[in-house]
């Protein structure tokens, strides 16, 4: 076993999410973070910095994502969103709050990967050149992409909103 396997154990709630905003479907996405996990697993030995192990793991968490969404050509079946399996949804968190969350889950879902992919980096606390340095982007380009993702999710909101007045 490589040395920094516990230390990517430790960062399984930052690639359950990942996985999740790429997989809606329970089966599929087991077998996504599976791929994902191995893929960590063959990678370590090319790490150079064991102080950016969770940069390095999100990196091929989220390359392995969009590579997923992008291969599959059928059109996915809509799943119903599983709060259970969503980590971020506390036991104790309000009701509000998990619909919150649960809307975020599915409007994420929505967004092409391109946008996606470093808002969900955003989302877990990494600034714009980190993530520039994941996606193999410029900082200037992971601001232009995390600005058009809200402003989508905005305009989203915005129609649910006025939809839910009619």
């Amino acid at each position: 076993m490589h040395s920094l396997w516990p230390s990517v154990e430790v960062f399984h709630p930052q690639l359950w999410r990942a996985v999740c905003g790429y997989e809606r479907n329970p089966a599929l996405r087991e077998e996504l973070m599976q791929e994902v996990l191995l893929a960590v697993w063959e990678a370590l030995p090319k790490l150079r910095d064991p102080d950016r192990l969770l940069p390095f793991v999100l990196r091929i968490a989220h390359n392995l994502g969009a590579s997923h969404v992008r291969s599959s050509v059928r059109t996915p079946a809509l799943v119903a969103f599983d709060a259970e399996a969503h980590d971020s949804l506390s036991q104790s968190a309000g009701e509000a709050e998990r619909a919150r969350t649960q809307w975020l889950f599915e409007a994420l879902a929505t967004l092409p990967v391109n946008l996606r992919q470093p808002l969900m980096l955003q989302l877990e606390g990494f600034d714009y050149q980190e993530i520039a340095d994941m996606l193999g982007i410029s900082s200037d380009n992971v601001g232009v992409r995390v600005h058009r993702a809200r402003e989508r999710l905005k305009t989203l909101s915005r129609q649910e909103d006025a939809d839910e007045l009619r």
